[in-house]
């Protein structure tokens, strides 16, 4: 397989205006980032302003001509395919995963659809791609279908109502939620995220039922209840007792669009960290609470860099003045 095409982030673009600057040479600023030299070129020869090379400028003007291509319906090209290919075979993201990262990272465009039957045309030929896939080999319902998504909720109420404050991080209260599904999709850990302290709770579950996942989340989060205002979801039908939840949290519930999982970035990202411990294929069945309270401990304990190397206890705590009990949920 082809070595995945990345472009330059923000902090890269830092790096070599601090590394140009001291006179590094092309190659030097190359080998330091693990980049080829032609990339440093290109990025030096297009992304210069009237005062030089200037990283938040360069960064600027990239995202730029990337946002005029937005519109620009995007084919399969040979480039997109390795990216593709690399998300999908080395962190077995979902094709709605995947659109989401790309459109983020650089504001590439491409469907869903579009992956889905790359997986298809390389199965056909006798590749292995769609074993990454969670489901495989189960048939999928085509977007726009009126029975499109993982379930019809119930009396859902779109992210396009939540408040405009949720966005800001600016308040504690905000929760993301979403279900880390057990191997052989036996079990389930609900997490459970605060957009701000980016502290956590986890439950185990036996089912991933809608029943059992408000029991769940009522139990972790009813200690909190004075800091819960907003709880976020996808739309998977084990978060159907919605009602119920924000009727016992005193909180509103809102949900993402279909396949559109970056809208609660933080519970991805906080869903891969504890995928570190309980990686795909786990048998949930052979866990018990002890073994996701430790989880939960750790991560809520360990330094973020976001957080200025806070843990997201001690922003919760100095900003809740909550005791270290609530913190730990124990």
């Amino acid at each position: 397989m082809p070595k995945a095409y990345h472009h330059l982030t923000r902090d890269q673009r830092c790096q070599i205006y601090a590394l140009y600057k001291r006179g590094f040479t092309q190659v030097a600023i190359a080998s330091d980032l693990g980049v080829s030299q032609g990339t440093i070129s290109r990025e030096l020869a297009r992304n210069n302003g009237l005062r030089g090379y200037r990283f938040g400028q360069a960064h600027r003007f990239a995202v730029h001509r990337c946002s005029a291509r937005k519109g620009v319906a995007r084919v399969m090209t040979p480039c997109l395919i390795a990216r593709v290919e690399s998300f999908l075979t080395a962190r077995q993201w979902s094709p709605e995963q995947i659109c989401g990262a790309l459109f983020h990272e650089d504001g590439t465009k491409v469907s869903h659809e579009s992956i889905y039957r790359h997986i298809w045309v390389d199965k056909r030929a006798g590749g292995k791609l769609y074993l990454h896939l969670r489901q495989r080999g189960k048939k999928r319902n085509k977007r726009g279908a009126a029975t499109a998504g993982r379930g019809l909720i119930p009396e859902r109420i779109d992210i396009d109502e939540r408040p405009a404050i949720v966005d800001k991080k600016s308040r504690v209260g905000d929760w993301e939620l979403d279900s880390i599904v057990g191997a052989k999709h036996k079990g389930a850990i609900t997490s459970m995220v605060e957009r701000k302290t980016k502290l956590t709770k986890l439950v185990l579950l036996k089912e991933r039922t809608s029943s059992a996942t408000k029991a769940g989340i009522i139990a972790r989060l009813k200690p909190l209840k004075e800091h819960v205002l907003t709880l976020t979801s996808d739309n998977g039908k084990e978060f159907a007792n919605h009602g119920k939840i924000s009727e016992k949290l005193d909180s509103d519930f809102y949900f993402c669009h279909p396949y559109h999982s970056w809208e609660r970035g933080l519970n991805e990202n906080t869903n891969g960290l504890v995928r570190q411990y309980f990686p795909k294929g786990t048998d949930f069945a052979k866990l018990t609470p002890e073994d996701v309270q430790r989880v939960e401990n750790l991560l809520n304990n360990r330094p973020r860099k976001t957080l200025g190397y806070h843990s997201p206890n001690e922003v919760f705590d100095k900003l809740t003045d909550a005791s270290q009990n609530y913190a730990l949920g124990m």
